[in-house]
């Protein structure tokens, strides 16, 4: 983990937060492309009532546009949880050649939690991944939104 990869981070953590404002499960992602943020996105499942709306994928389109190509080969994708099997699925298939992720997902996470799409040898592209960056400050902000979610739901009760 380089100090490099800790300011992204503390990026892809804005974008969470933006995401907990809305009322947003917050993970937020951001991806560099020679040093330059070129897209930044946060979750938005609720509001789009899309299931494509994970902040990967949203920030994967930001940086396509931005680039002009389907190919990110030479982007590095910062995110705040372990990516889910689509998003890993959108990395292999945009050529992301390197991912950083903070908090583990040990019910969702396939970039090593429950399985390794990224590394595995059988696809035509693999990323090389940092997993744990900022990993209790990206924990934190997933834990303290769903124990106020609960609270709430426990007050409507």
């Amino acid at each position: 983990m380089t100090n490099q990869d800790q300011y992204y981070m503390h990026l892809a953590i804005d974008e969470a937060k933006k995401a907990a404002q809305l009322g947003e499960v917050p993970i937020g992602a951001v991806i560099v492309h020679q040093d330059q943020v070129i897209a930044s996105a946060f979750n938005l499942r609720e509001s789009l009532q899309t299931t494509a709306s994970h902040a990967e994928l949203i920030a994967i389109d930001k940086a396509n546009e931005t680039i002009g190509s389907w190919r990110l080969e030479e982007c590095t994708l910062y995110v705040t949880l372990e990516p889910c099997p689509m998003c890993a699925g959108a990395i292999l298939q945009s050529r992301i050649p390197r991912v950083v992720f903070g908090a583990y997902d040990p019910k969702a996470g396939c970039v090593g939690s429950l399985l390794n799409l990224l590394q595995d040898d059988r696809f035509n592209h693999r990323a090389i991944v940092q997993g744990g960056v900022l990993e209790k400050e990206c924990g934190k902000l997933l834990s303290d939104f769903f124990q106020a979610l609960r609270a709430q739901r426990t007050q409507q009760k």
